[in-house]
């Protein structure tokens, strides 16, 4: 075990208040026993939640749940937030040394924590990629949710990161008939390197067997409704925080008896339970992504000390951003 000689001080990005945020500074003390001191390389922006916690839109009833695993602070403001880490282990036991790890740590220049919250990262997986980790495993959770068979016919409403993944992992299965819809047609090109097919809104398929919703808005449920074919599953994995949305819930809904079920990875997905623990759930998904395709859906990285000045933008209604790399010195 290798332990600090000196202290180290590591930066940290905090939302201190509505769409204002800044970086802090502490001073870690000494390694504790069976822990570990990773210095980050890269981490990555949840365009989904995090952009709820910078505008201050997560509601006072879900603070305890949507608190992250290490999340400084408390909900809604001060809080040191994010779930997407990837470091290179600098103190701790010696055949961890050196090592890429990834763990649900927030956006923070060095940070120490147990052992067992870190996952070596496999050496066929680059240091950007693996940051895809923490959405595979929501997107893992998630077919396991819907339970999509071969030969299913599966639309994906929504093709951010999160919809992405969930296409890629239906892609795989036999005979199945995947598309991915999103009102930007630039996603199409994205949707052909996955191997899955691409539509409009207007244009997506109906009497479909799953649908999987992932764009948090109420055009994209109705889309979802119309989709889906008699008796069908909705999985609904939006998380809208404390925005309310209207949705026509008459007419084809009730008359094909659709099935509307939400999909959340704070709990393992109860077809999975007695067997899996969250550390072999998120194990599993990090080994998924060997697949060099799914650098598509990764940004160019951005510095971590110009964070505060470009999360505006990132966060805004505007950006088409994918997964979101912050790069550390």
């Amino acid at each position: 075990m290798v332990h600090p000689v000196a202290s180290v001080v590591s930066q940290s990005l905090w939302y201190v208040a509505p769409e204002r945020t800044e970086i802090r500074s502490e001073i870690l003390g000494p390694l504790p026993e069976n822990s570990v001191q990773v210095r980050s390389v890269f981490s990555a922006l949840s365009r989904g939640t995090e952009s709820l916690v910078f505008k201050g839109l997560i509601p006072e009833s879900e603070y305890t749940r949507m608190a992250a695993p290490f999340m400084g602070g408390k909900l809604p403001f001060p809080v040191k937030y994010g779930y997407s880490n990837v470091g290179r282990v600098e103190l701790g036991p010696t055949e961890l040394i050196g090592q890429l790890v990834f763990s649900l740590m927030p956006h923070q220049s060095v940070f120490q924590t147990e052992i067992a919250n870190v996952l070596v990262i496999p050496q066929e997986i680059p240091a950007q990629r693996a940051v895809l980790a923490a959405n595979m495993e929501t997107a893992l959770n998630a077919v396991w949710d819907a339970s999509p068979g071969p030969g299913d016919r599966i639309v994906i409403i929504g093709a951010g990161v999160l919809g992405s993944l969930i296409a890629y992992l239906c892609g795989h299965l036999p005979g199945a008939e995947v598309t991915l819809v999103d009102i930007n047609p630039e996603r199409a090109a994205l949707a052909k390197k996955l191997g899955v097919q691409f539509s409009s809104p207007e244009l997506a398929p109906t009497d479909c067997d799953l649908v999987f919703h992932c764009s948090a808005s109420a055009s994209g449920l109705s889309t979802a409704i119309e989709s889906a074919g008699e008796e069908a599953t909705i999985l609904e994995l939006s998380w809208y925080g404390s925005n309310q949305i209207d949705v026509a819930l008459g007419g084809a809904f009730h008359s094909r008896q659709l099935r509307l079920q939400s999909s959340q990875v704070g709990h393992i997905s109860q077809s999975r339970r007695p067997r899996w623990s969250y550390r072999r759930r998120l194990a599993a998904a990090l080994g998924m992504l060997s697949d060099s395709r799914l650098d598509a859906l990764l940004t160019e990285p951005i510095h971590f000390e110009s964070l505060p000045s470009q999360l505006p933008q990132i966060f805004s209604a505007q950006s088409s951003q994918l997964c979101c790399l912050i790069q550390y010195p």
